[in-house]
């Protein structure tokens, strides 16, 4: 909860930063990476293990996002998004909430549920 929230509130924030200080010239962009290939991604070997091995497997370099940053402050865009699912995650979540909902409910599910049936691929429901 306590990342989920901050990560919402620092987007937020740069929003309200774009809006309000855009028209006077100043760009704000906002980074929204999936999973990045960092020291940060050991909390899911120790703490959530049913999880580690699909966060490892859709991680991408911190290269590859330093090449989406780049790119994205040169084309002046608010989002960037170095994982492109993320896009369309976020077209989902906007266009059916109730639906992106069940979906995050059924990912989360797999992972509890793996530890009894380690067959199982993530996000595959029974």
């Amino acid at each position: 909860a306590p990342y989920a929230v901050t990560k919402h509130g620092v987007v937020a924030l740069a929003e309200w930063l774009a809006v309000t200080y855009g028209e006077q010239g100043i760009g704000v962009s906002a980074l929204c990476p999936q999973f990045v290939d960092t020291p940060m991604l050991d909390i899911f070997d120790d703490e959530i293990p049913d999880m580690a091995e699909w966060v490892r497997s859709g991680a991408i370099s911190a290269e590859t996002v330093a090449d989406a940053v780049i790119e994205g402050v040169q084309h002046e865009r608010f989002l960037i998004l170095p994982h492109p699912e993320v896009a369309e995650y976020f077209l989902n979540k906007a266009t059916d909430y109730e639906r992106w909902i069940g979906g995050m409910r059924k990912l989360q599910a797999s992972f509890t549920s793996e530890s009894s049936d380690s067959t199982q691929e993530p996000g595959a429901s029974s």
